[in-house]
């Protein structure tokens, strides 16, 4: 089979299917390859969470966990555990550390509902 062939037999087929539903097929295949595409990016961005101490560089969250001390946001109303998602999502220039968690309630902060443990 030449090529001129090739291409007289693919659009023979082309012919067959109707135009309305193979813009729809590619629709469907260019917008589930987008999806896919932008999942996999959120993936790979979602692992480079980190967080720091001001009190203490070198301390890891479950050190600062087990010597009691908690993490708020200066613009915030809760108090969480180093562990928990919330302190993750809490910018480095807002983070204010607490020694325990009645030192951020006398401050005027409340436990977060979602962090197990407070």
């Amino acid at each position: 089979m030449t090529i001129p062939e090739a291409r007289e037999r693919c659009k023979a087929l082309i012919a067959l299917v109707p135009r309305d539903a193979l813009i729809v097929a590619i629709l469907v295949l260019a917008s589930s390859l987008s999806f896919g595409l932008g999942y996999l990016a959120g993936l790979d961005a979602g692992h480079s969470t980190t967080i720091s101490f001001e009190n203490d560089p070198g301390i890891s969250p479950a050190a600062a966990a087990a010597a009691g001390q908690v993490v708020a946001s200066k613009s915030g109303t809760k108090y969480y555990l180093p562990e928990c998602a919330g302190a993750a999502r809490i910018s480095e220039a807002n983070k204010v550390w607490f020694p325990s968690a009645s030192a951020a309630e006398k401050a005027g902060y409340a436990p977060a509902a979602n962090c197990a443990g407070l």
